[in-house]
């Protein structure tokens, strides 16, 4: 989930593109997010760190105390590659964390690695 509608847009693009992709989705903020990974049981879910009504560290908090969700692989894209919010992303488990501005391409090569190992 981004807050920027360009960014879902080239995330949905690029993604669409990577073999063992089979669904990208979408979701307008936290709550709606929670309820998409749930019904999609996502392997693998995109963040920003601040979001419309919340932030990718709850949200990855609220995914992981749902017991009915199996925990995806988190993902943190950002503008906000600070030292702080690293730590304030991996410490609730996201397993990368990017700078939209200068690693975007990156996404890419972890969600490969990810399904590799999978």
């Amino acid at each position: 989930m981004d807050d920027a509608a360009i960014v879902r847009e080239r995330l949905v693009t690029m993604l669409s593109e990577l073999k063992k992709v089979e669904a990208v989705d979408q979701a307008s903020g936290p709550l709606q997010a929670v309820d998409a990974v749930g019904k999609l049981k996502s392997d693998v879910v995109i963040l920003h760190i601040r979001m419309p009504a919340g932030s990718g560290p709850d949200l990855m908090r609220n995914i992981k105390a749902d017991p009915d969700i199996p925990c995806p692989t988190f993902l943190i894209l950002t503008n906000y590659p600070y030292l702080e919010y690293r730590r304030a992303c991996l410490e609730p488990g996201a397993a990368f964390f990017f700078d939209k501005s200068t690693e975007f391409e990156k996404v890419a090569e972890a969600l490969r690695t990810i399904s590799a190992t999978s």
